[in-house]
């Protein structure tokens, strides 16, 4: 299993990618100035592999929160096996389905090269697109893979819809027609920053499941990151933090399962991100319900003292969150109620972190603490549904990420 693995930063070149049918960019725009600021305005941590689809062109639609004057996005071979190979990856604005914004198609380069190679184990971010992205957009991120470079890296549940092109470099074109396929992941794409965002910084929401989004209703953008961000966005321009979803379903904060643990992979999912300011941290469930599981709340605090130690190295605030009820779920039982309770009781009690967000309150039935609230549980009474995912992002202070 790959640990943090590592990331790589393209070399910022003057040399841009050329934006299809709008001539070549040149250095006199926003980009190739002596300081840039970036911020990170969307992620997917990587949760697995599948395997690929040579010869394919994936269009990614991901949504942003804060906007720029500038692009570029990361992409992921980091639970690869083999060298990666791309001969064309594309950035556009979106207008509908696998459709592009006309005029708004920039190809992507790294190094000024527009086909590159990711070794196994790392991730690659492209050099400045020169595409400004409002808030709240959606963007296509469109890669193809000319050839088998063995398992895709991919998050698995995006909650969105997507498209494939099952033959073809399809990458620049505007129509999505020969996007004739659909998949609710997105491949090869873990991040997009943007250039001159309103704050210049980023929360990173890092857990399971409940962060990933599981019981939202797809492609509607209401995981509670999503939520949040529609929060910030309220707030006058030099708080409109973005924020980055390092949720991973069916992740582990102790062990490897689904995907590498919540600490192997602290460093590539959240530390390592563009402007990060702070962290808030909801994770352990998936330990306390899976097999095996953890019965010992001492390893969660150990774990939890490590995360925030790591985190604070890089001047990053942890903002701890309590875990969330499940009773009437299948993994429930009263011995491991008793192991959640005692691991709230030390979150509630400050334990190592900056502050703390009470999500158990926010979304518990009062007449029975151990279940989630009803008009919150999606049904499997472990995950929200769109109203329980808000009174997750409602809860936050968002002062208490300034």
């Amino acid at each position: 299993m790959v640990g943090a693995g590592r990331v790589v930063v393209a070399l910022l070149v003057c040399v841009l990618g050329a934006g299809v049918g709008e001539g070549t960019a040149t250095a006199e725009g926003p980009v190739g100035r002596a300081t840039e600021t970036w911020t990170g305005t969307w992620e997917a941590a990587p949760s697995g592999t599948t395997p690929a689809l040579p010869g394919a062109s994936f269009r990614n639609v991901v949504h942003l929160g804060v906007g720029g004057s500038a692009s570029r996005v990361r992409l992921t071979n980091r639970l690869g096996t083999a060298p990666l190979r791309l001969d064309a990856v594309t950035v556009a604005l979106r207008e509908a389905g696998p459709d592009a914004v006309p005029g708004s198609m920039w190809v992507a380069t790294f190094g000024g090269a527009r086909s590159v190679t990711i070794p196994a184990g790392e991730d690659l971010v492209s050099d400045p697109v020169p595409l400004a992205v409002p808030d709240g957009t959606d963007l296509l991120v469109t890669v193809h893979t000319p050839d088998d470079s063995g398992p895709a890296t991919y998050h698995r549940t995006a909650g969105q819809t997507n498209y494939v092109a099952p033959q073809g470099n399809w990458a620049a074109d505007v129509d999505g027609a020969a996007y004739t396929a659909t998949t609710t992941s997105w491949y090869y794409v873990t991040g997009v920053d943007v250039l001159d965002a309103p704050a210049a910084g980023s929360v990173v929401a890092f857990g399971d499941s409940l962060t990933d989004g599981n019981g939202s209703t797809r492609d509607t953008n209401r995981r509670w990151p999503d939520r949040l961000a529609e929060r910030l966005g309220t707030l006058p321009s030099s708080r409109r933090l973005g924020v980055l979803n390092a949720g991973v379903s069916g992740n582990r904060l102790l062990r490897d399962d689904v995907g590498p643990s919540g600490l192997s992979r602290l460093d590539a999912d959240a530390l390592s991100r563009s402007g990060v300011r702070v962290v808030i941290l909801l994770e352990g469930i998936n330990d306390i319900k899976g097999t095996p599981n953890a019965t010992d709340p001492a390893a969660f605090e150990d774990a939890y003292r490590a995360f925030v130690s790591r985190a604070h190295a890089h001047g990053i605030r942890v903002i701890g969150a309590t875990l969330t009820p499940y009773g009437g779920n299948s993994g429930y039982t009263a011995a491991r109620e008793t192991v959640r309770q005692e691991i709230n009781g030390f979150i509630r009690g400050g334990g190592p972190f900056d502050s703390v967000v009470d999500f158990d309150a926010a979304v518990r039935d009062p007449e029975q603490p151990q279940r989630i609230l009803p008009g919150y549980d999606c049904g499997d009474h472990l995950h929200f549904n769109d109203a329980g995912m808000g009174a997750l992002a409602d809860t936050v202070d968002l002062t208490a990420l300034s």
